[in-house]
């Protein structure tokens, strides 16, 4: 007696239909699972029998055999515990054979009920481009699960996922619930709250509308931290394509909540400073999982105290700032991972903190130990972070008058004026629409200086040694600028406002 169902798997960023066949005959009661499973995918055969006798149906007592085919790509995960049990119920012919293409996923408790699994979204988009039209899956996932264009059939146990098989293939009626965007942007801490610091503020809006690193330099209490984290409330909103690569992330990571479905606001992640390279830009066993920047993806990454992460760790960050992927590989597969992000980081000047500060406390660092702190931060790295900041103390007159400051909506207003200027130059580009991604056809074509623009710019060069990927950077933040300024052309006081931005370059000696 043989049976076929249909399951999935993730396999790298995509997802990957599995057909699980079931093959029962006479001998020995013996249960075989072949077709290169992981650990969790080989503990399934304990599950679905227990979860098939709690649950009332009948276990054969023969040679059962299972294949998951293709049988040469490893598989992992409890996803296809739900599949398996299926199997053996149309192979012991316990329930009838159905025409339509049906996908069946979820993990079996030992009492029969089903729990939620990772990874369903692009499962669910691989089977919508295969032809599948119906899917069954533990209630949790059924928010996610809607996004695709299959009839959705949420199950609590393996007694409903038979009933919905042998009855009807309908979706039952309910409301489907969605979270609330507005509120979600209006509890993001706002730019109205942070006092003075008009020049940092004026930076972050540049990076925000051109997608720019930044570094954000200055001694302890200056505001570093509250600077970044109001950074999201400036950025403007996810587009259809944006949301559903971020949701996909998400969804293979295990990170969705049982009712959230489509991810609208772009992801800020801040990862601990012991953090280690795997965590951040992905990786694991057979099957890699993304990792922190990929978890950024279309959002910001802030590091906290950056020469504090391990150098080796950080400089795992060159191929995603550049390339906006991250790749990994094994022996006999690679794995790419989207990994555009916006990265925002945070220093002090010295590891006491007060090194060139004003006030009255002194610096207590040697030379050595300064050097050594930010020789943390190689001259490859830091050339790929467009912005460097300093950010000084605020003075207690501003703190003590209150004044309101300019709130994140107007800055937001702005932003988005000049990344709809980005869009539409970049139309043939709709993966990466902004200025940060120019190539270097791209910055002949739109970046064109006059010549007070490209006398600044010889001068600075000359000055401060910059490299060339230092130079290009610059001209992209000239660019920057000049979209929020609504200008064609690129002047001499977008290039000066642009080399402003380069603190390190200006005072690269302790």
């Amino acid at each position: 007696m043989y049976a076929r169902s249909f399951c999935g798997t993730v396999y790298g960023i995509n997802g990957m239909l599995v057909a699980v066949e079931t093959d029962i005959a006479n001998g020995l009661p013996q249960f075989d699972l072949v077709g290169l499973g992981g650990s969790a995918v080989k503990e399934s055969r304990d599950r679905v029998r227990a979860a098939l006798r709690n649950s009332g149906f009948e276990y054969p007592m023969q040679r059962i055999t299972v294949n998951l085919a293709p049988a040469d790509l490893r598989k992992e995960g409890s996803g296809f515990d739900l599949s398996i049990a299926m199997g053996i119920l149309l192979a012991s012919k316990q329930i009838p054979q159905r025409r339509e293409a049906i996908l069946l996923l979820g993990e079996l408790a030992l009492d029969g009920s089903l729990r939620p699994v990772s990874g369903v979204l692009p499962i669910l988009l691989q089977a919508q481009a295969e032809g599948f039209t119906h899917v069954i899956l533990p209630e949790q996932n059924a928010a996610e699960a809607k996004l695709a264009e299959l009839t959705v059939l949420p199950a609590a146990s393996l007694s409903a996922a038979v009933k919905y098989w042998s009855t009807t293939l309908e979706a039952p009626e309910g409301v489907e619930e969605r979270s609330d965007d507005n509120s979600a942007r209006q509890s993001l801490p706002d730019f109205s709250s942070v006092y003075g610091q008009t020049f940092v503020k004026r930076g972050l809006e540049v990076a925000a509308a051109g997608f720019h690193n930044v570094m954000l330099m200055g001694p302890p209490g200056s505001g570093k931290t509250m600077l970044a984290t109001c950074l999201p409330s400036i950025m403007p909103k996810m587009n259809l394509d944006e949301s559903y690569d971020v949701t996909k992330i998400y969804s293979i990571a295990g990170q969705l909540t049982d009712k959230r479905g489509l991810i609208q606001e772009r992801p800020f992640r801040s990862p601990h400073h012991t953090v280690t390279t795997a965590a951040l830009v992905g990786g694991g066993g057979h099957s890699p999982r993304p990792g922190e920047c990929s978890l950024a993806h279309g959002g910001i990454l802030f590091l906290d105290e950056m020469p504090e992460f391990s150098r080796h760790v950080l400089e795992a960050l060159r191929q995603p700032l550049e390339a906006g992927v991250v790749t990994i590989a094994r022996s006999r597969h690679v794995f790419t991972f989207p990994a555009r992000f916006l990265l925002i980081s945070s220093l002090n000047p010295c590891p006491c903190g007060f090194y060139g500060s004003k006030d009255q406390r002194e610096c207590t660092c040697t030379p050595q130990q300064i050097y050594k702190y930010r020789a943390k931060l190689s001259g490859p790295l830091l050339d790929r972070i467009d912005l460097h900041l300093e950010v000084p103390r605020v003075p207690v007159q501003l703190l003590n008058e209150r004044n309101a400051a300019e709130s994140s909506a107007e800055i937001r207003l702005r932003v988005e004026a000049a990344r709809a200027i980005q869009s539409k130059r970049f139309a043939n580009r709709p993966a990466a629409p902004f200025n940060s991604a120019m190539n270097g056809e791209e910055l002949r074509r739109y970046c064109k200086l006059d010549k007070e623009g490209q006398e600044l710019l010889q001068m600075a060069f000359d000055t401060l040694g910059l490299s060339a990927r230092a130079y290009d950077r610059i001209v992209k933040l000239a660019r920057t600028i000049a979209d929020l300024a609504g200008a064609v052309d690129i002047g001499s006081a977008h290039v000066a406002e642009a080399i402003r931005y380069r603190a390190l370059d200006r005072n690269i000696a302790v």
